[in-house]
């Protein structure tokens, strides 16, 4: 994958170049604010791009700004923010775009380098990757005002399997259940949160993780 990298922490960002270079991946720039993230991709339209949330000169959302901003200008590149903590608005503001190729990872996970990748090159393939602390989060709302209340507890199971990314095929898998059963879950899901007529793997996940973040 030909990848650019926008971190101002220099050890993380020098970091994440030599995993990616040794895992034989072109990392294209590594730059340390948004400003020079942007103009990166317009020259040189990357795979994807790695970004965090909150970078020079305020530390609030530049990062996320960029990161929307190239997910309109620049549909076909992937975009996975890094954040320090779970920030649901942040969070929110991402996914609403009605597209794949984005994801959102908590910089701990970069750590543990095989999931990292792995959520590197689903994005960099148009799809989702999410963390899974950020799903259990946006999963842990109070019945009382919680639509997924509905929900067996095998079907919040699979709903926070696809709402990291994973494939049905992926699901069953790590379930320990048949793909039909899956579909079948899946089907179920999507009546309860009246969301069954959306189509497409992207666009399913991210209209869930929509719908919880409201």
């Amino acid at each position: 994958m030909r990848v650019v990298l926008a971190e101002d922490s220099t050890l993380l960002r020098e970091g994440l170049v030599r995993l990616l270079s040794e895992e034989g991946h072109e990392v294209m720039d590594a730059v340390a604010d948004a400003g020079a993230l942007l103009a990166v991709v317009a020259h040189d339209q990357p795979d994807v791009v790695v970004a965090d949330v909150r970078m020079p000169p305020s530390h609030t959302d530049e990062g996320l700004r960029a990161a929307l901003e190239i997910r309109e200008r620049w549909p076909a590149v992937g975009v996975l923010v890094l954040s320090q903590y779970v920030e649901k608005r942040y969070a929110g503001e991402l996914l609403s775009a009605d597209s794949g190729g984005v994801g959102y990872l908590l910089k701990d996970r970069v750590v543990q380098v095989d999931e990292f990748l792995d959520a590197l090159e689903r994005v960099a393939q148009g799809r989702a990757a999410f963390d899974p602390e950020v799903v259990r989060q946006l999963l842990a709302r109070s019945n009382r005002t919680d639509p997924l209340s509905r929900l067996t507890e095998r079907e919040r199971e699979v709903l926070g399997e696809m709402a990291q990314g994973h494939t049905n095929t992926a699901i069953a898998r790590r379930l320990h259940i048949s793909v039909s059963a899956v579909e079948k879950h899946c089907n179920a899901i999507f009546e309860k949160l009246e969301i069954s007529g959306t189509g497409g793997y992207s666009r399913r996940v991210l209209a869930i993780l929509r719908y919880l973040n409201t």
